[in-house]
């Protein structure tokens, strides 16, 4: 039987078939237990849709990158479209549709950066950028881009505190964690489950050494 359940889950490159929704790698995950599923829920176009995006488009189409062993709670709504042509500088926000090329705004590209936490009904408004790491509270509302290894809540969402002091997030940023070959994270992975970064940096150091030794080795 194929029940959904919280212990079920979509992995984010199995089941995305739009273009306009870039993936990276093939860890990152959403809960789909409530819902109709990532494409189906999650990511809300105003065109770009499975129906829309076969239209003529009447503008530049906004991108979803999401980055490598990203977290997505269930019923998290990722906005795309600019402003869906509401104009808040015009006195009527009506989209009437003969002005409807005048009234979309757009708002750019949305990134959701490596191993970044989304937290449950969290809504990421269109055009912000979630940075490695960040934590995105549960119910909370994303209209400005979030820093890395930030936790956030809220409506508007704002920052209530790191993860690390920012020297540690400094040497995290330099490590460049999620852009490794899959057998290096592997094999220090046990400490990125942790929170020690002398023990972090010695067993990178380690892995690169033995790596070091094997190229040596076979290439005379």
């Amino acid at each position: 039987m194929n029940e959904k359940h919280w212990s079920k889950y979509q992995l984010l490159h199995e089941v995305v078939t739009n273009s306009n929704i870039i993936i990276k790698g093939q860890h990152s995950y959403y809960s789909d237990c409530w819902d109709g599923g990532f494409e189906e829920s999650v990511v809300r176009y105003l065109h770009g849709d499975k129906i829309s995006r076969d239209w003529q488009p009447r503008w530049d189409i906004d991108k979803l990158y999401i980055g490598d062993y990203v977290c997505i709670g269930a019923e998290v709504v990722i906005l795309m479209g600019g402003n869906h042509t509401h104009r808040a500088d015009w006195f009527c926000l009506y989209p009437f549709m003969e002005y409807i090329d005048e009234a979309y705004v757009g708002k750019g590209d949305t990134h959701i950066g490596d191993g970044a936490w989304l937290g449950m009904r969290a809504m990421i408004m269109p055009g912000v950028s979630i940075g490695e790491g960040a934590i995105i509270a549960a119910n909370s509302v994303v209209t400005k881009d979030v820093p890395p290894y930030a936790v956030v809540a809220g409506s508007p969402a704002t920052v209530i505190k790191h993860r690390f002091e920012p020297e540690i997030i400094d040497e995290l940023l330099k490590l460049h964690i999620y852009d490794w070959p899959q057998d290096k994270f592997n094999a220090v992975k046990r400490h990125l489950c942790g929170s020690d970064i002398s023990k972090l940096k010695q067993a990178i150091s380690d892995y690169d050494h033995v790596q070091l030794g094997n190229e040596t080795e076979f290439g005379g």
